[in-house]
């Protein structure tokens, strides 16, 4: 038998049954309908001292288990409305329009705080791991690639193509930086990278021009991996276009000959084994962006 008392709202004092021709004061009326209120609020949710014990936890019980269903049925319905919504626009692009909407207003947020001032937190080289986590292999696959061949292949912006040798890039002034690399999975390193700032390189090779474009795209000499890059970021101080690793050449897991260090980036925008460069005013592809991250990736 259920010995819990019928939940019903109580009479409003003064109502109906009230005595009639009774006048209460201004406001009071309000006052009794808030206390009553409150009084079968308490009740419901067993929280009244005038409630035994056992009522309470069943009340509680009760509101607590409907609230679970109410919130379950909710994501769950909120989950199939997400899934099943258009992907966002644009190419490939990997990801649902709802959740592209969000990553694209967290871009233009952050975006807009990086500048040449922003720098990286540097370190000594005694703080530098000496191995240098491997992650990701798109793009470096050894079949018909040899490093002696390889050429940088940058498109200008009247269509001309600049090929140019990592010997050539050596004699340009090199930068080293010890930085803590960090991946979008949640590990980070601190590790050790020698190269050419890319802004030396641009000027290197007269291409102010290209560089005044909103985005610069890069690419692996099969195309298989590729990014997509702000010009504020790409010409960062800190950004590089690395030949070295711990003060050796590049090893070939790494993007032998020359990969991009971009300290103010997640690690997918770190292209290595870069052989293309294209400049353009249009957002180029990006491989992790089509498979739903965000297109910025800033730190």
């Amino acid at each position: 038998m259920n010995n819990d008392e019928p939940l019903q709202m109580p009479p409003v004092p003064g109502g109906p049954t009230g005595s009639a021709g009774s006048q209460d004061p201004p406001g009071s009326s309000k006052k009794k309908r808030r206390e009553v209120l409150k009084s079968f609020i308490r009740k419901a949710s067993g929280r009244d001292e005038e409630l035994t014990v056992e009522q309470q936890i069943r009340r509680r019980t009760i509101l607590s288990f409907a609230g679970f269903f109410l919130l379950g049925g909710a994501a769950w319905k909120a989950w199939f409305l997400l899934k099943d919504s258009p992907r966002g626009r644009g190419t490939g692009d990997g990801v649902q329009e709802p959740l592209r909407k969000g990553l694209n207003a967290g871009e233009d947020v952050f975006k807009h705080t990086l500048s040449p001032d922003h720098l990286a937190r540097v370190y000594p080289r005694s703080s530098a791991t000496t191995h240098v986590r491997y992650n990701g292999n798109a793009g470096l696959s050894a079949a018909g690639f040899d490093a002696g061949d390889w050429k940088l292949r940058v498109t200008t912006a009247d269509n001309r193509q600049l090929s140019i040798g990592i010997d050539e890039l050596r004699q340009l002034p090199k930068t080293e930086i010890v930085f803590e690399f960090k991946c979008i999975e949640g590990w980070s390193q601190v590790s050790w990278w020698g190269g050419v700032r890319f802004s030396d390189f641009i000027r290197q090779y007269h291409l102010e021009k290209e560089a005044a474009m909103a985005y610069v795209g890069m690419s692996t000499p099969d195309k298989e991996y590729y990014v997509g890059i702000d010009r504020a970021s790409v010409l960062h101080p800190q950004t590089l276009l690395c030949y070295e690793m711990n003060g050796q050449p590049l090893p070939m897991n790494h993007g032998q000959p020359l990969r991009l260090i971009i300290p103010v980036k997640y690690g997918v925008k770190n292209l290595k084994r870069v052989g293309n460069i294209y400049f353009s005013n249009e957002r180029p592809p990006d491989y992790w962006h089509e498979r739903g991250y965000d297109y910025y990736c800033g730190l």
